[in-house]
């Protein structure tokens, strides 16, 4: 079997450095917010190039405490309808108000939408970075500039992304570090990354029950803290992250080769660097694709089959329908394996199975 994605052969190529930077925690005996998660917050800014990093228990706690550090309660957020319900959630758990547009054809948010959504109450724009490309980050800030909208970028999918060469997130940028994601912890992770300095304070306080000292809350805030053996995991790994984004980045230019003229594929926009969290193709006969390569015991997946506005979670925000580009994808999309680890020779094989059906 080609798993959709294999953890394990990861953990083997690094396991001497992983090993280590457990044992080293355990003995230790520092668990919450000492050394690591210090250490791991300076080196991810740097990474970033930002100015801060705070870690937080989760991807969706960090657009949470973005939005409450902003002050954006009650107020309307505007975000795309093809996202994953976490970016949708976080926005309803912090006390404002999603509004969807649809995606373009590049499954980013469409720019040319968002401005018929903005209202009086309308104060930031969310745009989601899926799989690993940037959306038009130049367009989003022109547009947030003429109607002094916040921006918060859900950066979830895109460690290591950049647009016009410059990483996403670092104005205001939310990361997740699920096991999966290009940089992963070994359980639940995330952080928010940013260039200004009261609302890095402010996410300090939230994420320690609205704490600045111990046992003296400010403010009402949360437990959403990063571990110190997750930290751990996540400053070994961050020194392979460029190499497993170039890993990744050539697996998806194999497939692209050999399957451009059979499916559609991924488009790198102008300007910007996609990290390939996932490789998404789209064809009309995606469900019979689909048990095609499950009959030949390779992995896939689809991500995401239902946007945001015909799940049942969300049936308070009104349309079932009418975000034509998002529901198309939605029957169309499917994610083929890809990890740093997976051979050359595996690519050609999920190529030559994608090809075969189609024959």
């Amino acid at each position: 079997m080609i798993p959709a994605f294999d953890l394990k052969r990861q953990y083997e190529d690094i396991k001497k450095e992983i090993d280590s930077a457990v044992y080293e925690v355990l003995e230790s005996g520092r668990f919450v917010l000492d050394e690591n998660v210090r250490q791991f917050e300076k080196e991810f800014a740097s990474y970033c190039k930002a100015k801060h990093c705070i870690a937080v228990a989760s991807g969706t706690d960090a657009i949470i405490l973005s939005i409450r550090a902003l002050g954006l309660e009650n107020s309307e957020i505007i975000t795309q309808a093809n996202t994953t319900s976490p970016t949708v959630m976080a926005i309803i758990l912090a006390g404002a108000k999603p509004v969807l547009v649809d995606c373009d054809e590049n499954l980013d948010i469409d720019t040319s939408k968002i401005e018929d959504k903005i209202t009086n109450r309308t104060k930031a724009i969310l745009p989601v970075h899926l799989y690993g490309h940037p959306c038009d980050m130049g367009v989003v800030r022109e547009i947030a500039e003429k109607h002094s909208l916040k921006i918060i970028e859900d950066c979830a999918q895109a460690h290591g992304a950049e647009y016009n060469g410059k990483k996403v997130g670092t104005d205001l940028g939310a990361y997740s570090f699920y096991p999966t994601k290009n940089l992963g912890c070994y359980g639940d992770g995330g952080a928010v990354i940013t260039n200004n300095d009261e609302i890095a304070d402010k996410i300090r306080m939230l994420r320690t029950y609205g704490e600045k000292q111990r046992y003296n809350s400010l403010m009402l805030g949360y437990n959403s803290r990063l571990d110190e053996l997750q930290a751990a995991i996540l400053r070994t790994k961050l020194r392979h992250l460029d190499k497993w984004i170039d890993a990744r980045r050539k697996i998806a230019r194999l497939y692209s080769k050999q399957l451009s003229e059979t499916v559609t594929t991924p488009i790198e926009g102008e300007n910007r660097k996609h990290t390939y969290h996932m490789y998404v193709i789209r064809t009309d006969k995606r469900d019979a694709l689909a048990e095609h390569l499950r009959s030949r015991q390779i992995g896939f997946g689809i991500h995401y089959p239902l946007p945001i506005h015909m799940q049942s979670a969300f049936s308070n925000l009104g349309k079932k329908r009418g975000f034509p580009i998002a529901e198309t994808a939605a029957g169309k999309i499917l994610d083929l394996p890809i990890f740093p680890e997976l051979r050359e020779e595996e690519v050609s094989e999920i190529a030559e199975t994608v090809k075969n059906f189609f024959k």
